[in-house]
């Protein structure tokens, strides 16, 4: 189908506009949120199992961690190796997850308006598959 890129980049842009309006007010971006997000989900997680699931290089991780620990979302605890870091949320990094966390699903039902829970569901399990997709594009290009 043509024009997918084209369709898809119009509702990325002001989809990551609207949610980096949203997280200013507590001096977060949506890249900042992507790391709460993971620790939050996944619990005590090391800078490469963040990286490795965003399929972003390390040192971004390492700058993102970097400003969530000044603003005392997160902090580093021991691991088992000790060159490994391990980070876990704050408490103020668990207060302000659930504060955003309800802006954003607040958000998410207004872009989702006047779209039915049928369309719904079917657009949460097309994405996935787009993107297991190119991943698994990324991946053969990657062996050869």
């Amino acid at each position: 189908m043509e024009g997918f890129f084209r369709t898809y980049l119009n509702l990325y842009r002001p989809s990551i506009s609207s949610i980096n309006e949203l997280l200013s007010q507590y001096e977060l971006s949506y890249s900042l949120w992507q790391v709460v997000l993971y620790i939050k989900l996944n619990g005590p997680s090391s800078l490469v199992d963040i990286s490795n699931h965003y399929h972003v290089e390390k040192p971004a991780i390492t700058k993102r961690v970097k400003r969530l620990m000044e603003l005392e979302m997160i902090e580093h605890i021991s691991g088992k190796d000790k060159r490994e870091k391990i980070i876990q949320l704050t408490d103020l990094g668990e207060t302000l997850y659930q504060t955003c966390r309800e802006a954003i699903t607040n958000l998410e039902a207004s872009m989702l308006d006047g779209i039915t829970l049928e369309e719904q569901q079917l657009l949460f399990d097309i994405l996935p598959k787009i993107r297991n997709n190119l991943l698994r594009r990324e991946h053969k290009h990657e062996k050869e």
